[in-house]
Formats: C-alpha cells, structure tokens, sequence
C-alpha cells in the first residue's frame, strides 16, 4: 500500500491534504468503516480516490449525480487513471463488456447510480470483483430525513453482504444529526470512524435583502461587491431575463440552463470559468462539480426549498477562502409562494399512477418488460398529448426519480460511442476495398488506440473529421453504414432531455411505493421549506449561527460579518456593563455555565455583549 502524500502528489499534483482529508484517506485506506461530513467544496471526492490508488482492487463509487460522475470519470482519466461509470441509456451489451474489465481487466473506479446495484447482471458480476471498498456518494440520500431521500439507497448495506470484507466510506455536504444516524444504520456501518468539519464558512457572509424590485436590488449588490458571480434563479426563463437586464445596464453576464444545446453550455462555462463572462446566471445545478475557487459572490433571486440547498449552493462563493458573499433576494410574497410551491412539487399518488402510465403509453412500453433505453422526452408536447398540468406533471416525474422507478437526462451530454465487432483481419479486408473506411478506421486508432476492439469507447466525430480529413456528415454516415454491416456498433451521441423505466415496467397501481412513507416525507418536505422561510425572516439572530443549528453544530458566538451581525455593531445594544462584570467575577467559567446565568431568549443578546467588552479591552477570557 502506498503512501498518501505520495500518492496526492503523483496524480493530483498537491504537496498536501486540506484538514480532514488525511485523517480520512488513511483510515479508508486501513480498511476502516468512515463517515466523512465534508462541506461544499471540502474535497470529497479526494477522500476515495486516493486511497483507491493506495489500495489494489476496484471501489465501487455509488452516486446519485449522472452528470457528476461523467465528470469525475473524465477527470480521472485525464489523470491516467482507469474509470468508467455505467449511465443510463448504456446497451446491455456495452454494460455487459465494462462489467468483465471490472472482473479482469484494470479499471480502479467504476460508478454506479444506486438503482443499478439491484440488477442482475450487476449482481452476478460483482461477486467475481475483486473489491477495495465501497464509497457511498451524496450519503444522506439514504435517510429520509435528509433533503434528497433515494428509496434505492437502502439496498446498498445487502450489496455489501456480498463483500463482507469491503469497507465502506460514506460522505456528504450536509447532513443533520438524525440523518447521520440513519446513514450509519441503514449503510450498517462498523464501528465507523466519523470525521466532521465545522459547517461554518470563516470567510462568507451571509445576508438577506427583502425589497420592493429584485431586480434593481440585484444589480446594486452586483455593483457593490466585485469578482465572479454566480446568480440563481428557478427557471430557464428566468435566468434568460435576467442575464439580458444585467447585459443591458453593462454588466458582464450570461445565462445557463438545460434548455441550451451542449456546445452553448461548454462555450458559456468556459468563458466563464476564464473570466471572459464576469457573471453566470444560472439554475441551481450549475456549480456542481465545477471547481472555480474565486466566485465572490452568489446571489439567490428565488429562495431554495431548503437549507440543505441552499448551504451548498451558497458554498460555491470563497473556495479559495477569501472573502466571499452569499446573499438572498426576496419579495414578501415570495415566503407564501415558497410554501406553495413545495406543495406543488408533491403531487398525491394517485396523480403519480396517472403520470406513470401515460408515459408508458407514450412509449410502449409494455408491463414486465426490461429495456436499458432512454426514449427522447419532451415534457411540454407530452403534456399537451395527454392534457396534463406542466407543472404537476414535471412534480411527477422528479419523484419517480427520486424513487427509482424512472431514470431522466437534463440534457447533459451523452458522448458518441463506438465499437469494433470484428477482427483485425476482417476489417483489414474492408480497408482495403473502402478507401473511406480505411481513413476512418486508422483515424479511430490513431485517437483512441486498440482499446475500440475490446470496449466502447466516447469519441468526437469532429476529431475523427479532422483526422481522417473527411466532412463530418460523411463521417457519420459512414458510421451507419459500418453498423449496418456489422463491423461497428455505433451509438450516435445526445444532448437532448431524455427518460427511460429503470429495471422494468411496473403495472401504474402496483408502483414500488409506500403511500405512508410517502406522506412523512411530503410533509418534512414543507418542514424544510417553513425552515427556509425561518431563515429569511429572521434578522435578529446571526445567519452562520442559524445554519450551523439546523445542521446540529451549536455555536455561542456570532460570526460577526453576516447581515444580522453588521447591522447589530453599527447599531449595538447598549451594555449594561457593571451587571455583567457582577455576574462574571474572577472565576472562569465554561461559555454554557456563564449563559445558565440568563433566561434563554437574552443568550445572544448576552453574548453580543460580552464580545464587545472584550473589543473595548476588558480582561474576559472565553473557556470553551
């Protein structure tokens, strides 16, 4: 096993871990059971690959995130690393050879959305693996106490009865306590070492702004703190308007959303992420994945659904741990709407049944059958074929995601992939009588080397073109031709939203979902919401410290830069100062001991004072 520094360094290119992440990479590395608790951009992903280099054998990373794992795999093998991830939308025949290379080939990483580990040949395979661990992605979506329960995620600790001896490495952004319980029974963690970093940001203020005109408000916050921006917003609609009213009073800014095609996207991240686009505005799923540490600021124009979401979106601003600004722009209405909205977002079942079997007459699919493929879905013509609301239709289908009944695609961008079925000689014949197979075939080899006879590989049909000095309509076309005539298996690639059954059709009245559960989680949903409306309609108490609270991390001093408290030293309540130097003495006291001296509803107001004595130099010393 190889040393963590040194393996750090060979592939990452770092002299040294951030905190936590040592402690962590050794000690799944030692074979430990591991709970890591990890703010947004804390690392994570580091927190398994590099003990997966340390130690021989495959980890099996389990993630929700399609477009996430496509981009740690892609990462990976720009480091020379061999990953793969099976997606979606993926032949059974293609799934079938990834899962022999797993079995005897050198594949370090393979990633698997959870629903996955149910199927059959998945099952099969994995017994014959020679598996390192087990790294369990996005944890809390195994609680349904956490923001994004995934039924699916529970059938992760009877996959590891498979592999008893696989230690499992569990991590996520955000979690509450209850949750990190629920993570720790269902995973069946043993005796699991359970690292946490404090969720407080150092660095990034909190604020909230109620106005009259967000709009206006947005580009006087815009014009006040300068560097990279990111502004959320809710709807593709929206972040369009927006970014064209920041264009047209001189800011520097562009829009992203799923409704772009997938050159758009790429051209606007790169811009953005070279500083070319001063500010992005987005949906909230922009910045995930993307490591730009420099965003000082991220504007909110819609309040998200819950504190998970909106710490980690808001976590995106002062990676680099610099000064940073996460602030939230509101409307009164917008508390009520907020409500409503999750409301909205949890249709009753009986309305999901429906949903479910018009997409199944939409696209044949018969019950019982079993089929790998995604069909190109376009919400609104749906809706209009079957006179469905857009809106509770679109509620539908998120949740029979999230309960892995169905599988979509946002639009991200499924590469071409190829195949060669038949042997060098064989296809040596065709070159010589195809002039045009013969450039085609020696610029596939050139590019992407002998590993086309054993697997599918993503290929560019524009680095083909170029290769090969032929259009890329001819290209493709030969392509066609080459599968037709079995010498290739060919799957053209995709950006357009898709949607496809996972595992088999169900029979719409007999869905794999428990009406009860279902109502909990419904009703926690709205909790998270009211906590959110909480969140913003307090400006008495420090920002960080209500985040910290609802994530279980109690905190008795406020963090000094957030709204609440900038407001409180430019207006500060005034200090009684001889009462409290009766209350303190001499003696040194425990910050929970001195507070028991005061009714609960003055404890901040206590502490904001104490703070002060010390800023005006009296001797108090804090015992924590």
């Amino acid at each position: 096993m190889g040393n963590s520094v040194e393996t750090l360094k060979k592939y990452w290119g770092f002299d040294a871990f951030r905190p936590l992440q040592q402690d962590i990479v050794e000690s799944v590395a030692d074979g430990m059971d591991v709970l890591a608790l990890l703010p947004t951009g804390g690392g994570k992903s580091i927190c398994f690959q590099v003990p997966g280099m340390m130690r021989e054998g495959l980890v099996i990373v389990i993630s929700p995130l399609i477009a996430l794992m496509k981009d740690q795999v892609e990462n990976l093998k720009k480091r020379g690393i061999k990953a793969e991830a099976i997606v979606s939308g993926m032949k059974m025949r293609e799934i079938d050879i990834l899962l022999d290379n797993c079995i005897y080939g050198k594949i370090k990483f393979l990633y698997v959305s959870p629903e996955r580990l149910k199927t059959e040949i998945f099952l099969e395979r994995l017994q014959k693996m020679n598996i390192s661990f087990f790294a369990v992605d996005e944890a809390h979506c195994i609680s349904q106490w956490g923001y994004d329960f995934r039924p699916p995620y529970l059938q992760i600790a009877e996959i590891r009865s498979l592999k008893p001896d696989a230690n499992i490495i569990a991590l996520t952004a955000t979690a509450t306590p209850q949750v990190r319980e629920d993570i720790t029974r269902y995973l069946e963690l043993k005796d699991p070492k359970v690292f946490v970093k404090s969720f407080s940001r150092a660095n990034l203020s909190y604020s909230v702004r109620k106005t009259e005109n967000k709009n206006e408000k947005m580009l006087e916050i815009l014009g006040k703190v300068a560097g990279t921006a990111i502004v959320y917003a809710n709807t593709r609609r929206r972040t369009k308007e927006l970014a064209e009213y920041l264009s047209q009073k001189g800011m520097n800014a562009e829009y992203y959303n799923a409704g772009l095609t997938m050159e758009q996207r790429i051209s606007r991240q790169e811009s953005w992420l070279k500083n070319k686009k001063r500010i992005m505005v987005a949906t909230n799923a922009f910045g995930m994945g993307i490591d730009k540490p420099d965003v000082r600021l991220v504007v909110h124009m819609d309040i998200p659904a819950n504190p998970e979401a909106y710490y980690q979106e808001a976590g995106r601003g002062g990676r680099d741990e610099k000064k940073a600004y996460a602030v939230i722009v509101y409307h009164e209405n917008d508390l009520e709407d907020l409500i409503e909205k999750v409301k909205q977002g949890r249709p009753d079942l009986k309305s999901i049944q429906k949903v479910y079997q018009a997409l199944a007459n939409y696209f044949r699919v018969a019950v019982g059958s079993e089929s790998e493929e995604l069909f190109p879905f376009n919400i609104k013509e749906f809706c209009k074929n079957f006179n469905f609301n857009p809106i509770e239709t679109a509620a539908a289908v998120r949740v029979l995601e999230s309960e892995g009944i169905i599988a979509t695609s946002e639009g991200y961008k499924n590469p071409s992939r190829l195949r060669i079925i038949i042997d060098q000689q064989t296809l040596y014949k065709k070159q010589v009588s195809d002039k045009t197979a013969d450039k085609i075939v020696k610029g596939l080899l050139r590019l992407y080397g002998g590993e086309v006879f054993n697997n599918y590989v993503n290929i560019n049909e524009q680095d083909v073109s170029r290769l090969a000095e032929i259009e890329i309509i001819e290209i493709t076309n030969k392509f066609t031709h080459l599968k037709e005539h079995g010498f290739i298996d060919y799957i053209p690639g995709s950006d357009k939203p898709s949607l496809g059954f996972v595992n088999r059709r169900y029979e719409a009245t007999k869905l794999p979902m428990a009406a009860k559960q279902y109502e909990i989680r419904s009703k926690l949903e709205i909790s998270k919401a009211e906590s959110m409306v909480a969140y913003v309609s307090n400006d008495r108490r420090c920002r960080t410290q209500q985040l910290l609270d609802y994530f279980g991390e109690i905190s008795y001093i406020p963090c000094g830069i957030c709204d609440v408290c900038v407001a409180r030293k430019e207006n500060p309540v005034p200090i009684d100062t001889k009462l409290l130097k009766e209350k303190l003495g001499d003696k040194k006291i425990s910050i929970p001991e001195f507070l028991d001296y005061w009714p609960k509803s003055k404890h901040e107001e206590i502490l904001n004072q104490v703070r002060m004595l010390i800023d005006g130099g009296d001797k108090v010393v804090w015992c924590k």
